[in-house]
């Protein structure tokens, strides 16, 4: 092999490497943050992509230089769609926190409390941008995102290059949003009682003193317990979805 083919077939070796590793880094929690400029996440997804491709099993590096481009086009095309799919299923068992802070938004009366919910900002938001902040936090506080590096080098035992096997991959996507949904519910699930406690405790006082102006006193009431029980409960819905994120990176490695 002269010069110009391995240099062509190790630049194709490393390419396909990227379209797994640079599509998954794209969804991921905490490396694939809107706040990230597009720019630095493309520049990581390259150095990350550069540093594995050597532990990578992909195909030698002389038979991708003599495939056909339509064989090319398509081991690409399955790449990427696995990258997606790891990144985007990722996605979905974090955003358990966000659905759980929107549900305490709704329950606690912080769903309009700063802005009209007919407006272009959400109110409802706040305390869901709050759980996700502190979840990317965590991840690498506790060196998470080591754990997803890790899963994306197994996911080449799991899904070899060039194969896509939709049935399966459809399958997982089902079983996280269930997960996910789950999680969430579970998680809010403390507040939904505090606020049926406190809206029945409100309305048995309202029938026994007709004069009292209810609303004025459940509303502070009820966003101060809300606080609260964020405050207290917050700790244990983060640890919570780092572990359900957690497990399932884990499940790569089998």
């Amino acid at each position: 092999m002269d010069l110009g083919a391995f240099l062509v077939s190790q630049a194709l070796l490393a390419g396909l490497v990227f379209a797994r590793l640079g599509a998954a880094l794209m969804f991921l929690p905490g490396f694939g943050e809107q706040t990230i400029p597009a720019r630095h996440r493309l520049l990581f997804g390259l150095a990350l992509s550069a540093a594995l491709a050597p532990l990578v099993p992909v195909a030698p590096a002389q038979g991708l230089a003599e495939s056909a481009p339509v064989v090319l086009l398509s081991m690409f095309a399955v790449e990427v769609t696995i990258g997606i799919w790891i990144g985007t299923t990722a996605r979905i068992l974090f955003s358990a926190l966000q659905f759980a802070g929107y549900q305490i938004g709704m329950v606690a009366g912080l769903s309009n409390a700063f802005a009209p919910g007919t407006g272009s900002f959400e109110g409802s938001t706040l305390i869901a941008g709050a759980l996700l902040m502190a979840g990317v936090a965590l991840v690498f506080a506790t060196e998470l995102h080591h754990l997803m590096i890790r899963a994306l080098l197994d996911s080449y035992a799991l899904f070899p290059p060039g194969r896509l096997m939709l049935g399966d991959l459809a399958q997982q996507s089902v079983r996280a949003v269930a997960q996910s949904f789950y999680l969430g519910v579970s998680l809010a699930a403390p507040f939904y009682v505090l606020s049926l406690v406190l809206n029945l405790g409100m309305g048995l006082a309202n029938r026994a003193m007709p004069s009292l102006p209810v609303f004025f006193v459940a509303a502070p009431i009820l966003i101060a317990t809300g606080l609260l029980g964020l405050v207290a409960a917050g700790p244990a819905m983060l640890s919570g979805t780092m572990q359900a994120l957690g497990d399932w990176l884990i499940g790569f490695s089998f």
